[in-house]
Formats: structure tokens, sequence, C-alpha cells
């Protein structure tokens, strides 16, 4: 294996600065300074600040709204995370199987992830208009009068299902490259072994498969964690006492609508906690299970 040589030993850290600096611009350095805006009550207009301790922490962790919240997004993450995953590999094994036409059905399912978060919430509320929504008035047939934007569990079927139909197209990407890689013997060879196409499929194609099913899995908790922002912003149309929202858009409310930055800034911190762990968790347990070839 040939090895770079660099003519002076600094110049690998030269090529590093860029991507370092905007790693500090835009990462670390505004996590300092919301860890150290967590322990102040700021005015905001910027006239001064008190230093409270903890009491922000406290403040948010004993508050029953702000459970309410933690516990829909761990929902909302699950479920966008199950849903997103499950129907793209499915989609993505469907397309591998298909010999004429496959290049039309891949440009149809990866055209949706062209579109943005936003974007793509205000298309799923006119799918779910109260008057012209599709989907309502599908549900209407069934005695299901549902009222997005009014009705707390309507609102959160609809900004799952949007926020699953966002994801989809990525997905599919992924599992469809990693199908795709699968060597021929190796299909060839399970074919024999294995006449039952559902027990070939979690029996070898599945284990193949799991180091993208680890990494999508990680990259889909952070898109419903963070960026669906866009997607409840839409569906919740900034009435959000009375609709689901997710931590990061509570953040965002109660600091930039409330204008309490002590008080968002310690939710900002406590949402990186929660990040922290759960990547740590991740790859101390789930990625044992995953099989590199």
């Amino acid at each position: 294996m040939k090895r770079v040589q660099f003519s002076h030993p600094y110049l690998p850290y030269l090529f590093l600065l860029p991507q370092m600096a905007v790693i500090f611009i835009f990462f670390y350095w505004p996590s300092a300074q919301a860890i150290q805006s967590s322990f102040y009550l700021e005015d905001p207009f910027g006239f001064g600040s008190t230093f409270v301790g903890i009491n922000n922490y406290t403040d948010i962790l004993s508050s029953s709204e702000y459970m309410r919240i933690a516990w829909f997004t761990v929902w909302f993450t699950v479920l966008v995370t199950f849903f997103s995953l499950s129907i793209g590999l499915l989609l993505a094994v469907k397309a591998d199987a298909i010999l004429k036409g496959a290049s039309a059905y891949k440009t149809l399912l990866i055209s949706v992830y062209a579109v943005a978060p936003p974007v793509a919430g205000l298309i799923g509320v006119m799918f779910f208009d109260q008057h012209i929504g599709p989907f309502v008035k599908f549900a209407a047939l069934f005695g299901w009068d549902m009222r997005i934007g009014i009705n707390y569990y309507d609102t959160a079927i609809a900004m799952i299902t949007i926020a699953v139909w966002k994801q989809i197209p990525y997905n599919f990407i992924f599992f469809l490259s990693g199908l795709q890689g699968i060597p021929v013997s190796v299909r060839e060879a399970s074919a024999i072994d294995c006449r039952s196409g559902l027990r070939r499929f979690w029996t070898i194609t599945l284990p193949l498969l799991s180091p993208t099913a680890f990494f999508l899995l990680i990259i889909n908790m952070t898109y419903a964690l963070f960026d669906t922002f866009g997607i409840v912003d839409t569906t919740v149309k900034d009435k959000a006492a009375n609709n689901p929202i997710t931590l990061v858009y509570k953040v965002y409310m109660d600091g930039f609508r409330g204008n309490d930055l002590g008080g968002s800034s310690a939710q900002s911190v406590i949402l990186m906690i929660v990040v922290f762990v759960l990547t740590i968790f991740q790859f101390r347990f789930l990625e044992r299970r995953v099989h590199y070839n």
C-alpha cells in the first residue's frame, strides 16, 4: 500500500484547517455558548443576564408540559425510524428484483428526496387539508373526521406520515446500493440452499445488509429528532399549544417566540446529552450485531 508523502509535516493540518474551522464555528462555539447561557436568566434585548445556576434545568425537568413533549418525541422518533426503514427496505427489495423499467422506478422513488422538509410539510398539509385533502376524504368514508391542527392525535398521525414519506427515498437509495453490492455467487448459492424467499432474506440478505441498516438507523433517528423541524413547523401552523411538537421545535418556540433564552439553551443542552448517550448506546451495543464483510 502506498503512503501519501507531503513536502511539509504541517501540510496535512493545513488541508484540515477549513473543515475544522467550520466545525468549530458552527458546532463547538454555539454549543459552548448554549451551555453558558443555560445557567443564566438572560434579558431578550441583551441588556443583561442573571446567574441562576441549575434553575433552568430543574424548571424544565419538573415541567409536565416538557415531559409530555419529550414522550411524544420518543414515540415520534421510534415510529418515523421504523416505518421509514421498513418501507425503504421493502421498496429496495422490490426494485432490485425488477428487470424491465428499473431505472424509471428508481427515479420515481428517489425524486421525493429532492423536496425540502418545509416544502414536504406544505405538500403533506395539503393532502390532509380539511376541505381539499384526499386523505381526509378517504378517512371520512370510514367515519373518521380528521382535523389537522385541531385534534392532537390527528395532527400527530399527519406529522408522522409526512416525515416518513420524506425519508423513505434516502433509505431506499442506500438499501438498494447494499442489495446490488451482494455478489451474484452468494445469491445463487443462497437460492440453491434455501428455496423459501422470505427465509433466504432473513438468514442471508438481511445480515449482509446489517452495516447499511446500522448506518441508516443512526441517520434516521437524527433525522426524526432534528431534520423534521420544517415539517413540524408547517404542520402545527404556529399553534403549538394544542398540537404535538418535538423537543427541537420547543427549543425554537421558547427561544425565538417566548424570548426565554436561558431556558431554551438548557433544553438544547439536554437534547445534546440525550443524543450523545443514544449514540454511545448504539455503537456500544447495537454495532455488535453488525456483520461487516
